[in-house]
């Protein structure tokens, strides 16, 4: 159940942070959940690197919004849609 959970979370996230940085990405439900999910985890990590969190615990919304727009810029860049 915990993935799905993730999954989810990861799609609202993914979400918000495409109408935070607006642009013509021809990305469906899939890549948007993804997205999410791993600005979820590059929140986590860089957040746990500068101390900000203890390793395991929990990335506050705002925090994985923010990874989520860095992994969308970097989407962007390889895509050449920048």
């Amino acid at each position: 159940m915990s993935i799905l959970w993730t999954l989810v979370v990861g799609f609202f996230v993914g979400l918000l942070a495409r109408f935070f940085l607006p642009g013509r990405d021809p990305a469906g439900l899939i890549v948007t959940s993804l997205i999410g999910v791993l600005g979820s985890f590059v929140a986590a990590y860089v957040g746990s690197y500068l101390g900000w969190y203890l390793p395991g615990e929990g990335v506050g919304l705002l925090a994985s919004i923010l990874g989520a727009m860095f992994v969308l810029l970097v989407f962007r860049v390889i895509r050449g849609k920048a």
